[in-house]
């Protein structure tokens, strides 16, 4: 979350460590977006837009909410509806990293030590799926954690919600005791 990419100064680059390890021109954000988008649009399809918008996720999280606040007409299409019920269907083949809380009928007795795994320590916004019933397709299971993940990505890029205070989880809520999560 703190990753700026090209846009380290050259005091920053020093001072951490990153000397040589990026292009000598210092990017700023602007140019960053730019490049971007740039990038964004010569995907081919919207699923590869998809892809390339997780990825930036993955490696700037400040550059990837700058791009889809400043672009979120363009990007919420990608991030969300419709694009995010294929990107459900392709979950297991196109992810990259977790960015979310999986609780399964496996948890059980265990579900608060799941959620105190996740790394940040002050969550205030929890978006949960069931997996079941996503936008029609039918029960994804843990696919369907594209929808709380793209649901959070729009409430931070259009209400200015922290995305450290954010988590996105999946329930298999077939086999779950609600109680354990309540207590």
């Amino acid at each position: 979350s703190l990753n700026k990419g090209t846009a380290f100064t050259a005091a920053e680059r020093e001072a951490l460590g990153l000397s040589g390890l990026l292009p000598r021109h210092v990017n700023t954000q602007a140019e960053q977006v730019t490049r971007v988008l740039e990038n964004f649009r010569r995907k081919p399809s919207n699923l590869e837009k998809y892809i390339d918008l997780a990825a930036l996720h993955d490696r700037n999280e400040t550059l990837f909410f700058r791009v889809l606040a400043d672009h979120l007409e363009e990007m919420m299409p990608i991030v969300y509806t419709p694009t995010v019920g294929l990107a459900c269907q392709q979950y297991a083949h196109i992810f990259q990293r977790s960015r979310g809380v999986f609780i399964s009928a496996t948890d059980r007795g265990r579900i608060e030590d799941a959620l105190r795994n996740w790394p940040e320590p002050d969550v205030r916004m929890i978006v949960v799926t069931d997996g079941e019933r996503i936008l029609g397709l039918g029960d994804l299971g843990a696919n369907g954690m594209a929808i709380p993940i793209g649901k959070l990505a729009l409430y931070t890029a259009a209400a200015g919600i922290e995305p450290t205070a954010c988590l996105p989880v999946v329930l298999d809520k077939e086999t779950i005791v609600f109680r354990e999560l309540v207590r």
